[in-house]
């Protein structure tokens, strides 16, 4: 049985390298790149200088990282919830906001739609105030505003039902 130290040993690599080998792997908000390369012994010195670096390189941009988030997530997520998302990891207020102000009503509504069809075909409610309490609020818990999942889901049922009459 291995025993831990209290103390980590230095890290091998430099925190310039350690920090590219983890951007290359994927986008980091600057946050979580500090955070990373605390977590693997750096010091904080070490860390400045490495992330001061990759920002004069242009790798490390929490507004290109939150507009990039917003795009990927934004097929299953609402702006409140990348919101959330973009907090946790430590994009500023500000650049978040902007981030989501890209995240259009009309893409937002196309996103829960596409959702709210997709979990009204496992349950199939019966009637709209079923697919409000099944699907609407699935939709809800992943971020998207109330007039967005009321819309959605009344596509939906719409959709649904006009398909078994035809």
């Amino acid at each position: 049985m291995r025993q831990r130290s209290s103390s980590r040993p230095p890290p091998n690599v430099s925190a310039l390298g350690a920090g590219l080998r983890l951007l290359g792997m994927r986008a980091h908000s600057r946050v979580e790149l500090q955070r990373k390369l605390s977590r693997r012994g750096h010091s904080t010195e070490e860390i400045d200088r490495a992330m001061a670096r990759l920002e004069e390189l242009g790798y490390v941009n929490d507004l290109a990282f939150a507009q990039g988030l917003v795009r990927h997530r934004a097929a299953s997520r609402g702006p409140r919830a990348l919101s959330v998302e973009l907090s946790q990891r430590g994009v500023d207020r500000a650049q978040a906001d902007a981030a989501i102000a890209g995240f259009e009503p009309e893409a937002q509504l196309a996103a829960a739609t596409r959702l709210a069809e997709r979990l009204y075909a496992k349950k199939s409610p019966a009637t709209y105030r079923e697919t409000l309490d099944v699907v609407g609020t699935k939709l809800l818990r992943r971020g998207f505003s109330t007039s967005i999942v009321r819309a959605a889901c009344q596509s939906a049922f719409a959709g649904t039902s006009s398909d078994s009459e035809d």
